[in-house]
C-alpha cells in the first residue's frame, strides 16, 4: 500500500512525515462499495447468516450475553454522521432495553469510509479493553475531530484521555497488520454481505440500512 494523506481534512504539509502511518484504502473517500450492484432491500435475510455471525479477521468485541436470542451487528464508519446519530439516539435505548437485559448480543464491526475513520478504529483496537469507550467518545464528539482543521492532532488529543502518548499513538497507526485486518473486515462485508453504506445493521441476519429509531430494529426482531 502506498502512503497517502487525505487532503480533504486539511492536514498541513509539514505534518506529512509525522503521520505517514496512513495508507490508501481500496476505494476513494466517500465512495460506496458495490455501488454498481442492486442494493438489497430492507429486511432481507443475508445469504449466509452463519458466515455473518462467524469470527472474522478481527476478534469481535461483544456487548451482551453470548447466548442472547438476538445478535445485532453494526457495520459503521467513525466519520459517518448517520452513524454518530445512531450511536447518540438509538444505541442507548438498545443497550438499556435489550443488551443489558440479556436479549441482544451486539457487535460493532469496522467499515471505514476514509483514512481518518481507519485511524480512529485502529486506535480503538490498540486499546481493546477501552474499545467502546473510545468509539463512543469519537462518535459523540465527531464534529470536534473529524471535520476540522488538523484532525489528526484533534484525534490524538481525544485518545490521550484514555492513556495514549505521542509514541503509542504513532506506534498504533503504524501497525500494518492491524490496518490490513480492518480493510479485510470492510472488504468481506462489502463483497460477501453486500454492505454498501453506513450504518448497515443486521438483526439476526436481517438487513437494516440507516436505522434512525429503535422501532426499526424492533420490527426486525419481531420477524424472528
Amino acid at each position: 500500500m502506498k502512503i497517502i494523506m487525505n487532503w480533504r481534512f486539511g492536514l498541513p504539509l509539514a505534518a506529512f512525515a509525522l503521520f505517514a502511518a496512513f495508507y490508501t484504502l481500496n476505494f476513494p473517500t466517500g465512495q460506496v462499495a458495490n455501488a454498481q450492484e442492486k442494493a438489497p432491500a430492507q429486511g432481507d435475510m443475508v445469504a449466509d447468516v452463519k458466515a455473518l455471525h462467524a469470527q472474522g479477521e478481527l476478534t469481535d468485541i461483544v456487548l451482551g450475553k453470548k447466548d442472547a436470542p438476538f445478535t445485532i451487528i453494526e457495520y459503521s464508519s467513525l466519520t459517518c454522521p448517520h452513524c454518530a446519530k445512531f450511536h447518540e439516539n438509538v444505541l442507548p435505548t438498545l443497550k438499556s432495553k435489550y443488551i443489558e437485559t440479556g436479549k441482544v448480543r451486539y457487535i460493532l464491526r469496522e467499515f471505514p469510509l476514509d483514512n481518518l475513520a481507519v485511524a480512529g478504529f485502529m486506535l480503538a483496537r490498540c486499546k481493546s479493553d477501552k474499545y467502546y469507550e473510545i468509539v463512543e467518545d469519537l462518535y459523540a464528539n465527531q464534529d470536534k475531530w473529524a471535520f476540522v482543521k488538523n484532525p489528526i492532532e484533534k484525534l490524538k488529543a481525544r485518545v490521550k484521555k484514555v492513556g495514549y502518548t505521542d509514541e503509542s499513538f504513532l506506534s498504533c497507526l503504524r501497525d500494518q497488520t492491524l490496518l490490513d485486518k480492518i480493510v479485510k473486515v470492510r472488504d468481506k462485508a462489502s463483497k460477501q454481505f453486500k454492505v454498501q453504506s453506513t450504518p448497515t445493521i443486521f438483526v439476526n441476519g436481517r438487513l437494516l440500512k440507516g436505522a434512525s429509531n429503535i422501532a426499526q430494529i424492533e420490527e426486525l426482531m419481531a420477524k424472528k
